[in-house]
């Protein structure tokens, strides 16, 4: 076990990951033991590296190391032998503006680049991703073609009134990640100088396992003013596992 520390000598929050951070006197019974085997010098190197602090993580990977324990056990053993690592990331989709509900993931997706970065609506194998923000942006295209829908320019809410004052939620495995009914008016952010176009900061990150039903829904109280060929480019910001 204290073999791992050398992998995960890069997060702030190793205890969490070792499962050093609990009252697991068995765990911490094997570290003791360990320890008292060693040759003094090898013993304060090793001390040295349990004790040290490493300089502290930021934005959404400081958010996901206070997450490790919530991780599933296959992730958190990969992480911990350095089998994966964290990564910034957006998963994204974009969807056509048909109905008044939109949704923005679907099992029947397929992945395909400038469209959607996942298929299925879920992460792939090993991939847990701790949402940070999410974007949400609208465009028209000037065709109803892939082509015209992946070169369309996507901008913010205030130019598409009747989605602004619509609802979104997010899901994953059931679970709520955004409760129903959260105005779309938080995707409001023309004139904002400090976060992308369309950002939304989580004050609440949630995780989102691999495997899992990802559900995006946009609920919109009226089509009005909603022209046709209009899309939604949605979002998903902040850290993954990666190998």
């Amino acid at each position: 076990m204290l073999g791992q520390l050398e992998a995960t000598d890069e997060y702030t929050n190793q205890g969490a990951l070792i499962g050093l951070d609990g009252d697991n006197e068995e765990l911490i019974g094997e570290v003791l033991g360990a320890l008292k085997k060693m040759n003094p010098l090898k013993r304060a190197r090793v001390m040295n590296r349990l004790t040290a602090n490493p300089p502290a993580s930021k934005g959404s990977r400081a958010e996901m190391e206070k997450h490790f324990s919530e991780l599933p056990p296959h992730i958190r053993e990969a992480l911990k032998k350095g089998e994966l690592r964290l990564a910034d990331t957006v998963i994204y989709s974009v969807k056509p503006v048909t109905s008044k509900t939109i949704k923005l993931f679907e099992t029947q997706d397929d992945k395909e680049i400038g469209l959607r970065s996942i298929s299925n609506a879920k992460l792939p194998k090993n991939q847990a991703l701790l949402v940070s923000g999410i974007i949400l942006l609208a465009g028209v295209s000037t065709e109803p073609t892939k082509d015209s829908i992946m070169s369309t320019p996507y901008r913010n809410l205030e130019l598409f009134p009747a989605i602004a004052n619509g609802e979104f939620s997010l899901k994953s495995n059931k679970k709520q990640l955004v409760p129903d009914g959260t105005s779309n008016n938080v995707f409001k952010t023309q004139g904002f100088t400090a976060v992308p176009a369309g950002y939304y900061k989580l004050a609440n990150p949630r995780l989102i396992h691999d495997d899992i039903l990802i559900e995006m829904t946009i609920e919109l109280g009226t089509m009005v003013g909603i022209e046709p060929n209009t899309h939604l480019w949605a979002g998903l910001h902040g850290t993954i596992t990666t190998p």
